[in-house]
């Protein structure tokens, strides 16, 4: 294997979400032309109607989300363009790609961890759009692990992240939580949506949960999107198992062995 160069790479990952991220700006364009469009088109019929009638129309109107409360355990790093709102925002992907079907594929780690993955477009149809979505178009080649849970109870490496630290998106955040388990155990395996404060700012993060996981539902809980079917004792023996390096206050923090996702396939099953 070539050695690895960390700034060639960070270029290459920089340059993919560009591309990534300047087609989605052009559809959330188009989508704003057309709601521009459609808005002109309504004020002018409501302009004919007061002048017809001689009465004053007067809109108002205000909506406002406070964040939810903070203390899950597999967050997102907020963004500057992060929202608390419950609502989408940018141009996500249609929920109706995942087609409530079975997807099959893989995650390539450090070009020799293959792991089999599965995504339940029934369950998680939201989730599981965004992920066969992202996964498609490459967004994920080249992006980092950056944050690994190792401690009894709380075992999970978390991904995706668009600079490789824990922030950045597509262009775009999603709700609303699905498939969320009610007891808040993450089963060894599960594959869920990393989000900050608000059910809508999950984005591009996600976290595999490599040994039972126990997390707080205090915000809600965490999008659980599918699952790995093979490669998690590799996973674990040949990154988790090599510890933290400098962990936070809770526990968590960079692999010692720095991870990448240099493959990612996803195809419906028939």
């Amino acid at each position: 294997m070539a050695p690895k160069n960390p700034a060639r790479d960070n270029r290459e990952a920089r340059e993919r979400l560009r591309l990534y991220q300047a087609r989605q700006g052009l559809h959330e364009r188009q989508r704003r032309r057309r709601k521009r469009d459609d808005l002109l088109g309504v004020g002018a019929l409501v302009l004919v109607a007061a002048l017809a009638t001689g009465s004053q129309l007067a809109f108002a109107g205000s909506q406002g989300n406070g964040p939810a409360d903070a203390g899950a355990s597999a967050t997102a790093t907020p963004t500057p363009s992060a929202s608390a709102a419950a609502a989408n925002t940018g141009d996500v992907p249609s929920k109706e790609i995942a087609k409530g079907a079975t997807w099959t594929g893989s995650l390539t780690l450090n070009g020799s961890i293959d792991l089999g993955i599965e995504l339940d477009g029934a369950k998680a149809p939201q989730a599981a759009s965004v992920e066969i979505s992202l996964i498609k178009e490459q967004f994920y080649n080249g992006t980092s692990c950056h944050r690994l849970a190792d401690s009894d109870g709380l075992e999970f490496l978390q991904c995706g992240s668009a600079n490789g630290d824990g922030t950045g998106d597509a262009g775009f955040q999603y709700g609303p939580l699905e498939n969320v388990p009610s007891d808040g155990v993450y089963d060894e395996g599960t594959i869920a949506i990393a989000r900050s404060d608000s059910p809508y700012s999950q984005s591009t993060q996600f976290f595999i949960v490599y040994g039972d996981t126990q997390l707080s539902g205090a915000t809600g809980g965490y999008t659980v999107v599918g699952k790995v079917t093979s490669g998690l004792s590799e996973l674990r023996s040949e990154i988790a198992d090599k510890g933290i390096s400098s962990p936070g206050d809770d526990g968590t923090g960079e692999p010692k062995v720095a991870t990448t996702i240099t493959a990612a396939t996803i195809t419906q099953e028939k």
